[in-house]
């Protein structure tokens, strides 16, 4: 029942949903040809894309749809792959990195294409600014926008003085990248539409329904605290929140807690001079920071990690005291909401595929780029279920190694590594 439901975290999308979404808890047996766990842009996709190719679906959800990093994401949608293809060309080779840069602008286009398809209203929106505060980034910038030209066509433009000042609205930074292929939106509203969409095909779609394991009998037995799903197919969609569920997969991903917060709505020359392209955009920093202008003309700016089980307790402060350095101008706005959010990162920082099985497959880790790449996952999961695997293979043949300890003990390392880096973000050149 409705009034059963969890509610979603406070945040500037959950009061700014445009669309309310109640499903039930799974009670009793079901069958299904597929069963998906995670109703986030993963299962999601995934649901979608193989409900269009005739296959029954039933999606399980631990919580609410877009409970998870899914609804509360910075937004950002960059083409490409979470790694430069100037890494994946020396990591493995050439060609093999213009398959992954493929499938990264095709992740993007999917995005659209399901947008437009499903007539979801999110505020989607294109362009991305990358920025450098350090002169060795800027540096890369520099090189990184003549390689994607001339190596893949890709046209991204090198920022600099006046003009970068112009695009980023502040005279901090000291080289950039703009591009007009990547895209921007509202991420929990587009996680609702996917799931109006999903239904619209004949998805089953249980909330409030975590799945306590699964067997590996045929068909396989998909249990929940207060039902079961017999499904020939298992789409693991868990990302951040897969915790105990699936052992030989724990170990490939680390959790982590990311926050952001939207400042009041600002006036429309404020809008002009902070962000007058109204793109998103980034900085390099290892642990980086990421803003936009939302819908209703905020700004919301994310910032800051922890690795633990706890928020900080003044997320507002903890966030804004990140936007300051960057955008001074902003420091009479009120700060009208802050939240965090838990997504998953890899030991390589590229998203985990793969199968456990002939009929268990999983995608994870996109460490940032879950949009895109999530949604991508989920059709590249649907083809390989309908035995077309190739595109699936080439994200699965990526190597994704265990952490250092597997679950027990990659926290320490995990802390140990951000603690260096963020050293080196704050040590100039």
């Amino acid at each position: 029942m409705p009034s059963q439901l969890a509610a979603y975290p406070e945040s500037y999308y959950t009061a700014t949903m445009n669309r309310r979404l109640d499903f039930p808890a799974l009670q009793g047996e079901t069958r299904a040809d597929v069963c998906v766990i995670g109703g986030g842009y993963t299962g999601l996709s995934s649901a979608i894309h193989l409900a269009e190719r005739g296959y029954s679906v039933v999606l399980l959800e631990a919580e609410r749809i877009g409970w998870g990093a899914s609804g509360r994401n910075g937004g950002q949608c960059s083409v490409g792959q979470r790694k430069g293809q100037d890494d994946l060309e020396e990591a493995y080779g050439k060609e093999e990195a213009q398959r992954l840069w493929d499938l990264g602008v095709e992740a993007v286009a999917t995005v659209r294409q399901l947008i437009e398809r499903f007539n979801i209203e999110c505020d989607l929106k294109r362009g991305c600014l990358q920025t450098a505060l350090k002169r060795s980034d800027a540096a890369w910038y520099r090189q990184y926008a003549e390689h994607m030209h001339s190596h893949y066509g890709f046209e991204m433009r090198y920022l600099e003085g006046a003009e970068l000042e112009y695009f980023s609205g502040t005279d901090v930074f000291c080289g950039g990248l703009v591009e007009y292929a990547s895209a921007h939106l509202h991420p929990l509203n587009y996680a609702l539409g996917l799931a109006e969409a999903a239904r619209s095909l004949g998805v089953r779609i249980f909330e409030n329904s975590r799945v306590t394991g699964y067997d590996r009998v045929k068909p396989t037995r998909v249990s929940s605290r207060e039902g079961s799903v017999y499904a020939d197919y298992v789409v693991l969609a868990c990302n951040g929140y897969l915790e105990r569920l699936e052992p030989r997969v724990a170990g490939k991903i680390m959790p982590l807690n990311n926050f952001i917060i939207a400042t009041e709505p600002l006036s429309e020359e404020q809008q002009r001079q902070i962000n007058p392209e109204d793109m998103c955009a980034y900085d390099a920093k290892f642990v980086v920071n990421f803003w936009k202008l939302t819908g209703d003309g905020r700004m919301l700016f994310g910032g800051g990690e922890n690795y633990t089980r706890r928020f900080p307790s003044d997320i507002k402060s903890f966030v804004r005291k990140r936007m300051l350095p960057l955008y001074p101008q902003l420091a009479p706005a009120r700060i009208d909401y802050g939240w965090g959010g838990t997504l998953a990162v890899t030991m390589n920082r590229m998203p985990s595929f793969g199968r456990l099985e002939p009929d268990v497959y999983y995608a994870l880790g996109f460490s940032g780029h879950g949009v895109q790449m999530a949604t991508l996952a989920g059709k590249l999961i649907a083809e390989a279920v309908a035995g077309t695997a190739e595109r699936f293979d080439v994200m699965a043949r990526i190597p994704s190694p265990t952490f250092p300890g597997g679950t027990l003990l990659r926290w320490p390392g995990l802390v140990a590594g951000m603690f260096y880096h963020a050293l080196k973000d704050r040590i100039g050149d």
